[in-house]
């Protein structure tokens, strides 16, 4: 029997340290909220018009990061999986900042 699912190497990281769940939930928050912050700001200093343009470029800018932090951290097998920004946070902690076992 055929089937076509991916192999999961490895899971998702749990991290157990409250400094390395910190850091997880500061980078969460960062990728989740950094458009809407950078808009929002934009429009109170500016213009609408240019806090649409704002919207857009720092849409685009935190996809980037994004990809970057995921394909930076997550094995090759796994990347074809959809994550959120906790779980991507999670593994880029995991990996790069915490070195917890």
């Amino acid at each position: 029997m055929q089937t076509n699912y991916i192999d999961l190497i490895e899971p998702t990281p749990k991290l157990h340290s409250k400094k390395c769940r910190l850091l997880s939930y500061m980078i969460k928050i960062f990728l989740q909220y950094t458009i809407f912050i950078v808009t929002l700001l934009t429009w109170y200093l500016f213009d609408f018009f240019i806090a649409m343009l704002a919207l857009v470029l720092t849409f685009i800018i935190m996809g980037i990061i994004r990809s970057k932090l995921r394909n930076s951290v997550i094995p090759p097998n796994q990347r074809e999986y959809n994550y959120n920004d906790e779980a991507i946070a999670d593994w880029y902690s995991a990996k790069e900042i915490c070195y917890e076992e």
